[in-house]
């Protein structure tokens, strides 16, 4: 493997693990959000509160 290809690789993961993290960081902020509507408006829109708080909580969504 050359040089540049080992370090296109590098960069090619350390910018997917960034995207990841950041998927992640907006998931969770979107949990919390729902987490602020009432039963009857999670349910309607087909969300479960326990499911939410989960994801919330997670790191790992």
């Amino acid at each position: 493997m050359s040089t540049i290809s080992a370090g296109r690789g590098f960069f090619r993961s350390a910018v997917n693990a960034l995207i990841e993290a950041r998927q992640r960081e907006a998931s969770r902020y979107v949990s919390g959000v729902l987490l602020g509507f009432d039963d009857e408006t999670l349910k309607a829109n087909g969300y479960d509160r326990e499911e939410l708080k989960k994801a919330a909580r997670s790191r790992y969504v």
